[in-house]
């Protein structure tokens, strides 16, 4: 097991960050968060947590230096969580994708070569599939080669890991970052008919939060190291229908198909059982025990 105790979270305050810091905090870390809170809320910070307002361009600046030396804190590893990470915002702001996912990955990476800082960086099932179907895809395929660059140029300990459709408490159910699961639980709320892009017959592995945090902190406390990256999905999909009947099941709402979108997958599915060989990872598939216990908020 590796030997670590202060950690920094970048997007602490967000849906996967929130989480982890939860749980971090439960294990006796030290913790502090960097989040410029476009997607972020102070609603999710949890107490023992220190948090610094800013975003992620900040963390090789003179104002993150002062902070970490005004607050004594220094890191052994950094979770990075911090991106836009929906495909279809990406297609109206692609600078901002960019910059964000790729060169704030990289401005993360350099901050942790400089300080001998371990780095945990959330990639995207979205490796599996054509980068260069949205800014978002592409965005996240050069997070992940420059991860591997410093790991290979700066032999920086550097972890790729993998999300597949992550759901489950605190997601976001409002605004253009909520995924499906928090888009039709705005739909139910405001009454509204759930709508399906496309034929609704495209795959999802949906991988519930707690199988998430549960992933990366074997990662973070087992030392291991993936020549590539670590998986973290149930290993078993349902068609975005065979949701929506799970949806229908609950709440009785009706559907509406509406046109395909650019970048859709037609399937996401974990794509091998490292995580599972050789970190113990063991996920469960919970969506419907999930939405079945969902109230009309």
């Amino acid at each position: 097991m590796v030997k670590t105790k202060n950690i920094l979270v970048t997007g602490g305050a967000g849906f996967i960050g929130s989480n982890l810091i939860k749980e971090l905090i439960t294990r006796g870390y030290i913790v502090s968060s960097i989040d410029n809170y476009d997607s972020g809320k102070e609603s999710n910070h949890v107490d023992g947590c220190m948090y610094y307002r800013g975003d992620i361009s900040e963390i090789g600046g003179s104002n993150f230096k002062d902070w970490m030396l005004k607050n004594n804190r220094t890191f052994d590893t950094c979770f990075h969580l911090a991106g836009l990470s929906r495909i279809q915002p990406s297609f109206s702001n692609p600078s901002e994708t960019l910059r964000v996912n790729t060169i704030g990955t990289q401005q993360v990476l350099e901050f942790a070569r400089k300080n001998n800082t371990r780095v945990i960086y959330a990639g995207s099932s979205s490796r599996w599939h054509n980068p260069y179907q949205s800014p978002y895809a592409t965005s996240k395929y050069l997070g992940e080669e420059l991860c591997k660059m410093y790991r290979n140029t700066y032999t920086l300990h550097v972890e790729i890991a993998r999300f597949y459709n992550v759901y489950g408490p605190g997601e976001l159910v409002d605004g253009d970052w909520a995924a499906v699961t928090g888009t039709w639980r705005r739909q139910v709320r405001d009454g509204e008919i759930i709508t399906i892009v496309g034929d609704g017959e495209q795959r999802r592995d949906f991988t519930h939060i707690d199988d998430i945090i549960d992933g990366i902190i074997r990662i973070l406390e087992s030392g291991k190291k993936h020549e590539d990256a670590w998986e973290f999905g149930t290993g078993n999909n349902y068609s975005i229908n065979e949701v929506y009947e799970m949806f229908r099941s609950r709440f009785g709402v009706d559907k509406v198909h509406v046109p395909n979108q650019a970048g859709n997958y037609r399937e996401t599915l974990r794509e091998n059982d490292d995580s599972i060989v050789r970190l113990g990872y063991n996920p469960t598939d919970r969506l419907n025990e999930y939405i079945s216990g969902l109230e009309n908020e």
